[in-house]
C-alpha cells in the first residue's frame, strides 16, 4: 500500500480575470521508504502540489481530487485540527524560503529546541533537548553550533538558514518528508552532505521523502523514481533507470539534455539546447497539452489534451512519444481525427 497516494488532484487559483486551473488532474504515488524526484522548472505547480500535501493552502484555492490519502486516511475530509495534528507526528516540510518561515524575534536556539518532541525517560528532560539540538546542527554541517544557537535569523546566510530548516524538518524522524528545493543557494559540497543525509535518513529509518527540485541531473543519484511535471501536467512518470535511459516525453528529454556535457570540447559561440520559449503564465496557460506552443515534435493533435498512458510500469502523456516502439492502443489514439468535416 502506497504511503501517499493522490489521483486527478486539481488546484485552481484566483486571478483578477477569475479562477484558472493551475494544477490539472495530477496523479503521484509515492510507496513506504521511497524517495520520488518530483521534477519541472519554475512554474511547474512543485510548490501548489506540496503546500496542499502540508495542509499550507489558502481559502480562496479550489482544491479537488479523486483520492488523497496519506497511508490510507482521506486528507481532504479531515478537520483542519485532525489534518494539523496528522500532519505534526508524521509529515516535515523543508521548505524553498527558509527566512520567511523562521520567527524573527526569537534566537535559532529556542526555535529548534521548541521542535524537538521528547521521547526519553523523565530524568533525562533537563538538558536533553539541547544536546539532541546541537547534535542535529551537526548532522547538516554547522560546526559553530553556539554562535548559530544563539543568533536571530537575520544574522544567518542564506545557506545557513536553509539548514536550520533541515535540521527541524529532520528532527522528529517524520514518516514522510517533503523537501522543496532544500539545496538551493548551497555550496556543493554541502549539498552533497544534505543529500547524504535525506538518504541515510531512508535507508536507515524508512522515511519516505518527496524531493521537489528542476535540476533532474542533480538528483537523479538519490531518488527511485521521477514524476515530471509541466505547467500542472504530469508529462512522465517511471523508475529513475527508465527515465533517465530512455525518456519518452519530449519535456523529459529537454531536461536530461539542458546542461552541457563538460567531457567533450564544446564549440565557440555553440548554442545550448534548450526549449524555445518560456513556461506559460496564469494569464496565458493554454488548451490541451500546455507544452505544445514549445514543442518542436507538436501537431494539430495537441491541441486536445493526451491522456496519461501506462504501459509496463511507465506513464507519459504525449500523442508522440519519443524512443517508443508503437503500441497498438496508442496509435489508434493518434489516428482519430480532432476537427470533423460536417
Amino acid at each position: 500500500m502506497a504511503l501517499l497516494d493522490i489521483r486527478h488532484l486539481t488546484i485552481d487559483l484566483k486571478t483578477p480575470n477569475g479562477y484558472v486551473r493551475m494544477i490539472d488532474n495530477v496523479n503521484l504515488t509515492l510507496e513506504k521508504g521511497e524517495i520520488c524526484g518530483l521534477v519541472g522548472e519554475s512554474g511547474s505547480g512543485k510548490s501548489l502540489i506540496i503546500k496542499v500535501i502540508c495542509g499550507m493552502e489558502r481559502d480562496d484555492w479550489i482544491i479537488k481530487a479523486d483520492r488523497f490519502r496519506f497511508d490510507n486516511v482521506e486528507l481532504l475530509k479531515l478537520s483542519r485540527y485532525q489534518r494539523r495534528k496528522l500532519i505534526k507526528d508524521d509529515i516535515s516540510m523543508i521548505l524553498q524560503k527558509p527566512r520567511e518561515s523562521l520567527d524573527p524575534s526569537e534566537t535559532i536556539g529556542k526555535q529548534l529546541i521548541r521542535c524537538i518532541r521528547f521521547t526519553g525517560k523523565w530524568w533525562k528532560y533537563i538538558g536533553w533537548k539541547k544536546k539532541k539540538a546541537i547534535e542535529l546542527l551537526h548532522r547538516v554541517g554547522i560546526k559553530d553550533h553556539n554562535s548559530i544557537m544563539n543568533s536571530y535569523p537575520i544574522d544567518l546566510t542564506n545557506g545557513e538558514a536553509q539548514k536550520v530548516m533541515i535540521a527541524m524538518a529532520v528532527a522528529n524522524k517524520p514518516r514522510l518528508l517533503v523537501a522543496d528545493e532544500p539545496t538551493t543557494m548551497m555550496e556543493p559540497t554541502t549539498e552533497l552532505q544534505i543529500y547524504r543525509l535525506l538518504s541515510s535518513m531512508n535507508k536507515n529509518l524508512g522515511t519516505s521523502i518527496l524531493l521537489a527540485s528542476n535540476d533532474i541531473l542533480g538528483i537523479h543519484k538519490w531518488v527511485d523514481s521521477f514524476n515530471i511535471l509541466y505547467c500542472g501536467q504530469n508529462v512522465e512518470i517511471g523508475a529513475k533507470e527508465q527515465v533517465m535511459a530512455n525518456p519518452y516525453h519530449p519535456y523529459t528529454s529537454a531536461l536530461l539534455h539542458s546542461v552541457p556535457d563538460f567531457s567533450q570540447p564544446l564549440p565557440f559561440k555553440g548554442k545550448l539546447n534548450s526549449l524555445k520559449g518560456a513556461t506559460p503564465t496564469l494569464s496565458h496557460i493554454y488548451a490541451g497539452c500546455r507544452m505544445g506552443r514549445r514543442c518542436p515534435f507538436a501537431q494539430k493533435q495537441c491541441i486536445v489534451k493526451p491522456p496519461l498512458h501506462r504501459i509496463k510500469q511507465r506513464e507519459f502523456a504525449c500523442y508522440y512519444p519519443l524512443n517508443f516502439q508503437g503500441n497498438k492502443q496508442l496509435q489508434q489514439i493518434q489516428s482519430t481525427p480532432i476537427f470533423t468535416n460536417e
